[in-house]
């Protein structure tokens, strides 16, 4: 697929050489991460609720209960600004000017739809389970048809969107760099530690590899 065509909305004004338009840095991001933060206006108050969320192509689920107010609100087709971070590492610069933090982020700017038919449903909600623990879905019971209703599933299209990104070092003035001051760069990494069994687990069930061997 080509770039993302970036618009007046997602067009990296501040910093622009760390604006990334490809489709590599845009799925990266939402492959990897786990929360989306949505933003929206009601009545002219604005609201940014955190939710799960999973990529198919160049769509957009996110999912929840049918008496959200946050997604019924959405379905009615209003403007919707989705965002997603992701932090990799604490940069500590030599003043607290340049310090920063090395991340990953994207926005993503639209109007949702509600997804309808049953099949449509039940493969966003398996998209979902598998953007968190891959894998699992398989194992799972069968979803029913109540679970089905009480669940509202939208779609937001991957066409207004922009991703930022920084890397590297710290960026100081010049002049300090022979301070005699640490500087460098903190990595952070999402690490899953031993599965926890559920205190009414039968005896002898044992966690699936997936589980045990979960990683970001």
């Amino acid at each position: 697929m080509s770039e993302f065509t970036p618009t007046e909305r997602t067009k990296v004004r501040r910093l622009p050489d760390r604006g990334k338009y490809d489709p590599e840095s845009v799925y990266g991001v939402l492959d990897e991460a786990f929360i989306c933060h949505v933003g929206f206006v009601v009545d002219g108050q604005p609201y940014v609720i955190p939710t799960g969320f999973a990529r198919v192509n160049d769509t957009l689920f996110i999912h929840g209960s049918a008496a959200s107010r946050m997604l019924r609100t959405l379905a009615d087709g209003v403007q919707v600004c989705v965002t997603v971070t992701l932090i990799d590492g604490i940069v500590m610069a030599r003043s607290g000017f340049h310090s920063s933090m090395n991340y990953r982020s994207v926005v993503i700017l639209g109007r949702a739809m509600q997804v309808e038919g049953r099949d449509e449903k039940l493969a966003a909600l398996t998209a979902f389970s598998e953007q968190v623990m891959p894998g699992r879905w398989k194992d799972l019971r069968e979803t029913t048809d109540a679970e089905l209703k009480g669940t509202l599933v939208l779609t937001l299209p991957l066409k207004e969107v922009s991703a930022k990104v920084r890397t590297g070092p710290p960026k100081d003035d010049e002049a300090d760099y022979a301070l005699p001051l640490w500087a460098g760069v903190v990595p952070l990494k999402l690490t899953a530690s031993t599965p926890i069994d559920d205190p009414r687990l039968p005896k002898g069930i044992e966690p699936p590899d997936y589980a045990r061997n979960y990683k970001r």
